[in-house]
């Protein structure tokens, strides 16, 4: 059974860490290090945080230390955008322009999220009642000076391994 992201707020976090980024260099450190545990090849991580916060910056690096090479794109406008590093699928959407839940059901992508692979996913807010609960959560909090607060929550037992 698969539980529906709904569920989340019924399910509390198995594990929770914080981190601060002052500064894109650890920011990528974070992707790097979050790459070389495979459990990370199956999981499901949300990240969340205002307009420039820097979730598309943390799934660049993220995909990158994967081994993505060529450009790497921002979904906003396209909503899912897929990737191949070493033969393992992976999928990066964004949801910031859906303003209903439904709207996820008739862009097909229920079957991305029901299939094996990494999928990374901004604006999670926007399909709160559609997906799934996350393996991973990133909340990032930006600050004026440039620097960044993370808080990561593990939701399942993959997520506890990916921070561990």
């Amino acid at each position: 059974m698969v539980l529906m992201h709904s569920q989340i707020l019924e399910t509390p976090a198995l594990v929770s860490s914080h981190q601060a980024w002052p500064d894109e260099a650890a920011c990528e450190a974070a992707a790097i290090q979050l790459a070389a545990h495979p459990p990370l090849r199956q999981a499901c991580i949300e990240l969340e945080g205002p307009l420039g916060a820097g979730k598309t910056t943390f799934v660049r690096h993220l995909l990158r230390a994967l081994g993505v090479t060529g450009r790497i794109k921002s979904p906003s406008y396209t909503i899912v955008e897929p990737y191949e590093p070493a033969g393992l699928p992976a999928w990066h959407f964004d949801f910031y322009r859906f303003s209903d839940p439904r709207e996820l059901e008739e862009a097909g992508l229920r079957e991305l999220f029901a299939a094996p692979g990494l999928k990374l996913v901004e604006w999670p807010q926007r399909a709160r009642t559609w997906l799934p609960v996350p393996d991973l959560q990133l909340v990032i909090e930006p600050h004026v000076d440039g620097s960044r607060s993370v808080v990561l929550q593990a939701f399942t037992p993959r997520g506890k391994e990916l921070l561990t």
